[in-house]
């Protein structure tokens, strides 16, 4: 097990901006998007320096925001990318849409969309949306402006996404889109109208 820096020097801005801020007295790294504001699924993350993931468990605790000038159809996206490619031209991800928790809303076909796994470049929510692809999202119960803890146990190409410690995974991905032989950097993945926010990031690696 490995406890990871949260310092924003220990990170690389890709497309987004960085800073070190505090939350109730606690350091947190903010993240925000800073260019291809009106595109989806992005490379858009605060990438660790200097560490090579293939199998293992990430941990992590984040939170999202609403900016004020977020756009009508801004869902506070906020998660991890992973075995991200060095040049930042291939990786997997997980996020959740914090408005479209069945907390926050009773629109039944928002709550099918809780949460998204998507593999950058081709793979992205548009791609399963306009292929009738359901298989990676699913409902979840966590809103806006709360921690919220994620853990991701990636074996092989098999997934599984954990919210806030449940016991049975949020979403389960039987095969990953990109195989089971990629490897790379991890990241801390937003998307558009989002001000994000992450703390106490864990590595298990496994090999």
């Amino acid at each position: 097990m490995t406890d990871l820096s949260i310092k924003s020097e220990d990170y690389i801005a890709v497309h987004v901006d960085i800073e070190n801020v505090s939350i109730s007295g606690e350091e947190t790294l903010r993240v925000v998007k800073s260019e291809k504001i009106y595109e989806y699924d992005e490379n858009t993350y605060a990438k660790y320096k200097e560490i090579d993931f293939k199998d293992g468990i990430i941990e992590v605790d984040m939170r999202s925001r609403l900016l004020a000038d977020a756009p009508d159809f801004a869902r506070g996206f906020i998660g991890i990318a992973f075995r991200i490619a060095e040049d930042d031209t291939c990786f997997e991800s997980f996020y959740v849409r914090p408005t479209n928790s069945v907390n926050a809303t009773d629109d039944m076909i928002r709550q099918s969309h809780g949460c998204q796994y998507f593999a950058y470049p081709k793979y992205t929510f548009a791609y399963f949306r306009d292929h009738g692809i359901t298989e990676y999202e699913a409902p979840i119960h966590n809103e806006l402006d709360q921690w919220i803890h994620l853990k991701a146990v990636i074996e092989n190409d098999h997934a599984k996404f954990y919210l806030n410690n449940e016991k049975e995974p949020t979403l389960t991905v039987e095969k990953l889109l990109h195989g089971g032989d990629g490897h790379g950097g991890i990241g801390f993945f937003v998307d558009i109208g989002t001000e994000a926010f992450f703390k106490n990031l864990v590595i298990h690696h496994s090999f």
